[in-house]
Formats: C-alpha cells, structure tokens, sequence
C-alpha cells in the first residue's frame, strides 16, 4: 500500500452531508420525518405489552423497535447540528435546528413510557430481563441507575418541552453571538479581520508582542460581550440547579455528569483532588521554560510559546499523511478507520466565517461513518487536533459492531482514543526527526499539551464546581469572573504572571454552557492514555489487543468494567499519580539538556525578537 502522504486526495474542503439528507427540506428528509411519526406511533400502542411478566423476547423485539427510532431520530438531528456548526449565522440552519429540537422533544415525550415503565419495574423482573437482554443488558442497567431522579411522567415531559425553549436556545445563542465574533490584529504593519481559530495560532507565535495582543483582542471581544455571556452562564446554571437538585434530588451539580459517566463520585473527587495536587510539577515545568526563553517568569500570554524552532507548517495533504502513518505504524486498521473519514467525504477542514470553532466528532449511528469538524491553519497544533479528532472517530468505527443504544462510550473513555492517536503522532514525528532541536521542541510541545489537556481542563472543573455554589448565592458576573482568575493565579502560584485580561477566559469555553462538567473527561481521559502508553513502550504487542478492546466495547458495559478487565483501578490516587509520574519524565528529560545548547537557543531567539520586535 503507498504511503497516504503522497495521495493527493486529502485536500482541505467542507464535508458532505449527502449520507444523511440530499438537503433540507428534501423528500427524503420529510419521508424520515414520515416513518419517525409512524414508527413512534406503532410503538405507543405497544405500552400495553410492558407488564412485570413480560417476556425477554417480547422486550428485546420493542428494544429493536426502540433502535430504529432512535437511528432515524440521530440522523434528522445530526443534519441539523452538523448544518449549524459549518454557519452558524445561517438563519436556515438555527431554524432547522429549532425544529429539529422540538421535534426531538415531542418524539421523547412519547416515547418516555418505556423508560419510566422500566425504571419502575421491580428488582426481580428486571434481574430476569437484564440478564437474557444480551448487549441491551448495560444499557438497561444505566436506565436503572437514574431511577431515584426520576420524575412522573407528566413532570418529565413538561421538562423535556422546556428544554427545547429554555436551556437548548440559550446554548444555541451561546453559539451564534460567539461564532460571529471578529478579531483585529496588526500583523506585518496592517490590521487584519480574524476568526477566533485565525487569531488562536498567534498564541504559540514566536514574537512575544503579538502573542500579548492575540490574547488581549481575543479577552476584549469577549469581555465587551461578558454581562450578556456571563448572564446566560448564570441561567444555564440555575436551570442545571433547579431541574437536577431541586427537582430530582442530586447531591451536588457535579454529581449528575458522574452518574451520566457511570462514575462514583469519589472516582472523580480523587481525580481532580490528584490534580490539584500536582500543580507545583507544572509549576516546575513553566520556571523551566522561563529559563529557556530567556525571562524571569512566563506571563500567561507566554505558556505555549515556542522555545525553539516555531516556524513549521504542514499542508493539509501532509499532516493528513502524517496522522495515517502514525496509526498505521501502531495497526493497520486504526489507519483504514481513520481512512474513511475522508473518502465519506465527512470532514470539514477549512476555516470559513461563522463557522463553529474549534474542533469535533459527530458519530451519528453505528453504520455511518462519522462526520469530523477542524479549523485547519496548517501548524503543528492543527496536526495534533487532526489526530485526536480522528482517533475520535476510529473508537466509534471499532465499536461500530454494537447497537445505536449502546455503541457510544462514556465521556471520560471517549477521550481515550482520541488522545492515544496524539501520543502515536508525537512518537511518530520524533522517529522521523533527527534534529536534536526539532526533537526538543516537540517535547516541549508535548508538555505543553498534557498540561491543556489535564491541569487546565481539571482547573475548569474545578470552577464549575466553584461557579455554581456562587451563582445559588447571588454571585455576579463580576463576582464570577474575579474567582475564575484567583483560581489561576491558584493554580500557577509565583510561576506565571496572570494579567487581568484573563478574568474572562471561562465565558470562552463552549463546554461549561453547552454539557457542565464535561471537561474533566479530558484530564481523566490523557492520564489514562499515559498510562496505556507506558503499557505498550513496555509490553509491545502484547498491548494492542488489551486497548483494541477498550475502544470495541463502546458503551456496552460500564466504564469501570472495561478499565478493570484491562488491569487498571482508577479509583486509586496511586493510579492518577502515574500519569503525572509520566509528564515528570518527560519534564526531567528536558531539564537534562545540554546547557549549551539551551544557550545557543536563546541566542537564536534573542536576535529572532529583536528582528520581529523593531
């Protein structure tokens, strides 16, 4: 097979959404709106069948029915979201989207029956059916799980219809005011018009100067929008409140994303707490990189500064090439997974006005490819990006062989794949380099995304927790956004300069308006991952099959069940620690560097800034 860098049919494009409809408002759009009415029907004269001695065939027959609404259902609301996030200002696709949210809610509301019935079946019955429920038995399981939250059925409705007009059109407002932001930068003696991901690559620039304006303009726009976002912040979490606590009677509003994790919330507390633990390494790490940068201390502007060589740049042929090599140097299947992505024609690589920023993977169903969303500016950053989104995609193909009930993993392990592709990319770049420098400074570009990927995603986790006790007190968004940057200054104590710009970076992350408490599934997922990643450096092939079979479960069996089977206890500190343990090495490697050649860099830099600078 040849090497996918030399094929040319990796060019940046916007995807197709051929696979789902031919276009809004199409025939065979409507046809599926057609079926999803009739087949929601059929299945509403079935609730008579749901008796506690119904048979495990019976029941299994009314899942399958259950599947195939579901898999029309995921398909007319992925055409909508997917429509939204390539233009966001399109007034057609928030329509679209509006409507395909009430729809949703109205298909769910007629649909509630079975999962209360379920819910409220007695521990026996359910046993019985549970275990002669084949791959739904997990599934079934994770229903049970939310039975002490539950509500009537009339409450539950009135729930999910407000949703469609409460919370869901404030995320989608979220949306529309910030993905039609604009940035001006003077770059090169003239202002230029940006896109946030534009404007995002002037943060890991080599001139200082303009990483300081980058973020300043980045943090103004913002700020100037900060009581509107700041207000809708505040009403998201109310909303999360007075449904989750008030109403079904969570314990605390972190709480709510664990069991939707299926995981115990001392799993979670000793996650963060090991985090919180181990900022003084990261702190550690940034004096190291003062030193190398020539200054005193690093302002925050300043934490993914290049140290070395900043002025690589892969087009998109090559990066794509790049990241297939890298998979297929671990397996050959994980590259023709990965393949696909692009032959379907599903990824959106380019960078357009009003698109959502940012990157993602949308799988849909099980027998659909998944659709992928970067904003692709050609630095190595993006390369990276590529590769966990498309590692994204791969565990949903692997898993591919379960159902749409049950082939979706839990956050936390849904970050596995992703993040692994990332460390397969590193090791790939750093065989082929042979630069000692070019070597060095992908170590540092290591380092520099394990600390993004856990202590700042732990650290917005933290927040959150922090955030919604204050809002319930009557915190303003000032109030807010004072403790967001005494929480940073927390976090790198004396070894980076915060300045006040800053206070407003939490109304920027999409994820704490759109799923509270995501974010920590990134930091559980890249300590896992550098834990599997020292499993394989040590045991070889032997790995491969233990962590294919991580990804292949999917969703099918609990989070815990799969990470045991594969010898790993993340209730244990001592586990989370490891992870850490790995980031201290790669921190000693670079602490190991020859001093001369630390120096040399320095001077190469100096004379750089000096030219950039006048």
């Amino acid at each position: 097979m040849p090497s996918t860098t030399t094929m040319p049919v990796y060019s940046q494009k916007r995807w197709s959404l051929a696979d789902l409809f031919p276009a809004p408002d199409s025939p065979e759009m409507q046809s599926a709106i057609e079926e999803l009415q009739t087949r929601t029907a059929k299945f509403e004269a079935m609730r008579a069948r749901l008796r506690p001695d119904i048979s495990p065939e019976e029941l299994l027959e009314l899942i399958h029915q259950l599947e195939i609404i579901t898999n029309l259902s995921q398909r007319l609301h992925a055409y909508a979201g997917l429509s939204f996030a390539e233009n966001t200002q399109s007034q057609s696709a928030q329509t679209l989207l509006a409507r395909m949210d009430q729809l949703m809610a109205q298909i769910s509301n007629r649909l509630l029956f079975f999962s209360l019935w379920w819910k409220g079946l007695d521990d026996e019955n359910a046993a019985r059916l549970m275990t002669a429920a084949g791959e739904f038995r997990y599934w079934l399981e994770t229903m049970r799980r939310f039975k002490p939250y539950t509500l009537s059925e009339a409450e539950e409705k009135i729930i999910n219809l407000k949703n469609v007009t409460g919370v869901n059109v404030l995320c989608t407002l979220y949306d529309a005011i910030t993905n039609r932001y604009t940035f001006r930068l003077k770059i090169d003696g003239s202002i230029q018009q940006l896109t946030r991901g534009e404007i995002s690559t002037y943060f890991r620039h080599p001139d200082a100067l303009l990483r300081a304006r980058a973020y300043q303009e980045l943090y103004r726009v913002f700020g100037q929008d900060s009581l509107i976002l700041g207000q809708l912040y505040q009403a998201i979490v109310r909303d999360w409140r007075n449904e989750q606590i008030e109403l079904r009677g969570f314990s605390s509003p972190i709480s709510v994303r664990n069991l939707s994790n299926d995981l115990p919330d001392h799993v979670v507390d000793t996650l963060l707490e090991v985090c919180r633990q181990n900022a003084p390494l990261y702190q550690r790490y940034f004096r190291l990189k003062a030193s190398w940068l020539g200054i005193e201390r690093l302002r925050r502007y300043d934490l993914y500064a290049p140290v070395m060589r900043a002025d690589k740049r892969y087009d998109f042929a090559t990066a794509a090439g790049i990241v297939l090599d890298a998979f297929r140097n671990f397996d050959t299947q994980l590259a023709d997974m990965a393949r696909q992505v692009f032959h379907a024609d599903h990824l959106d690589s380019q960078v357009r006005k009003g698109k959502r920023s940012g990157a993602f993977c949308w799988s849909v169903t099980p027998r659909l490819t998944p659709w992928v969303l970067i904003n692709y500016q050609g630095r190595p950053s993006d390369v990276s990006t590529l590769a966990h989104e498309l590692g994204h995609a791969v565990h949903s193909i692997i898993a591919s062989h379960h159902s749409v009930l049950t082939f979706h993993s839990t956050l936390p392990l849904a970050e596995t794949a992703s993040t692994f592709g990332e460390m397969l990319l590193v090791e790939h770049l750093m065989n082929q380099e042979t630069d000692a420098a070019t070597r060095y400074e992908l170590l540092f570009n290591q380092v520099d995304d394990t600390y993004a990927t856990i202590m700042r995603q732990a650290g917005f986790a933290l927040f959150e927790r922090q955030a919604h006790e204050m809002v319930l007190e009557g915190a303003s968004v000032d109030d807010l956004a004072k403790a967001y940057l005494e929480s940073l200054r927390a976090q790198f104590a004396d070894s980076v300069d915060i300045s006040e710009e800053f206070r407003w970076e939490w109304i920027s992350i999409p994820h704490i308006y759109h799923t509270p408490f995501y974010v920590y599934a990134y930091a559980f997922g890249q300590l896992l991952v550098l834990s599997l990643y020292r499993q394989y450096k040590t045991t070889g092939e032997p790995f491969k099959p233990r962590y294919l079979n991580i990804l292949a479960a999917g969703g099918s069996e609990s989070p815990l069940r799969i990470l045991e089977a594969a010898g790993i206890n993340v209730s244990s500190a001592e586990f989370w620690q490891s992870g850490f343990d790995v980031v201290r090495e790669m921190i000693e490697q670079l602490e190991a560097i020859p001093h001369d050649l630390g120096q040399e860099q320095q001077s190469l830099r100096s004379d750089r800034d000096e030219i950039v600078l006048r």
